[in-house]
Parts: C-alpha cells; sequence; structure tokens
C-alpha cells in the first residue's frame, strides 16, 4: 500500500442520484484514514441534492413565511460511516415563493428581490444518506 500514489473513493451511482468523484492526488504517507472525514468537491451531485435536503430541513422547521435555497455551498466534506455523512457550510437566501402557496422548494423560485425582505443565512448541515435504503437523515442543521 505503500506505493499507492493515489487513493480512490468510488461508489456506484444510486437511484437517489448520490455519486461520489474519486479524491486523488493523496500522498503515499498521508493522514488520511478509512472512514475519515475528506473535502469533496462543492459541485458535485450528491454534494449539491445533500444542501437541498439540508434546506428542506430548514424550510420545515423555521417560522418563515418565504422559502429559503441555497445560495451557495462553501465547503463540503463527505465521510463513508454506513452511508455517505455530507458535512457542508452552506449559504442560504430567501426566496419570493411562500410556503402556503409551494408545498416543497422548486429551483424556479427566484432570491428575494425587495431589499427589506432579503435575508441570508449561514447554515451548517450534517446530511447522512444510506442509499441502500434510500433513507436520508439530517441529524445537524444548525443556521444563523
Amino acid at each position: 500500500l505503500a506505493l499507492v500514489q493515489r487513493a480512490f473513493i468510488t461508489l456506484m451511482c444510486f437511484t437517489l442520484m448520490f455519486c461520489i468523484v474519486s479524491v486523488t492526488n493523496v500522498p503515499p504517507h498521508s493522514t488520511i484514514r478509512p472512514g475519515s472525514p475528506v473535502p469533496v468537491n462543492t459541485d458535485n451531485p450528491g454534494v449539491r441534492k445533500a444542501a437541498r435536503f439540508g434546506v428542506y430541513r430548514y424550510n420545515n422547521s423555521s417560522n418563515d413565511l418565504f422559502l429559503f435555497k441555497e445560495s451557495q455551498i462553501k465547503k463540503a466534506m463527505i465521510q463513508i460511516v454506513r452511508g455517505l455523512k455530507y458535512m457542508l457550510h452552506v449559504e442560504i437566501k430567501r426566496t419570493v415563493c411562500e410556503k402556503r402557496d409551494h408545498s416543497s422548494l422548486l429551483d424556479s423560485c427566484p432570491f428575494q428581490r425587495e431589499k427589506n425582505l432579503q435575508r441570508m443565512l449561514r447554515c451548517y448541515f450534517e446530511v447522512w444518506i444510506t442509499p441502500w435504503t434510500h433513507k436520508v437523515r439530517i441529524p445537524v442543521a444548525h443556521c444563523h
């Protein structure tokens, strides 16, 4: 194993469309151990879906009249532990879509344009996905 110049994490894409892009260029004597969190590209489709799950959780627990939507994923880490655990730092913003008119968040919901209604929050989400059971848990969702 000491001769291995790269470490790859590969997983199949499941019906929930969670895919992990390989983690490359890990030095042969790296301190990264199996099961340790590793950085992952914020544009990864699995990261974007996990962020949306975090936003759903926020929207369902807030008393705001409007739905929020992720505006930027600042940092993403993934850990393989009985599934995929995403650790995400995400900025979310208030949209023009009112909760009473929309049962769920749509990509077509634009962000608020009216200055007095604009609001941005910084969130940390932990989203645990077990694709083979089709289960998603969000044990941590902190926004401020």
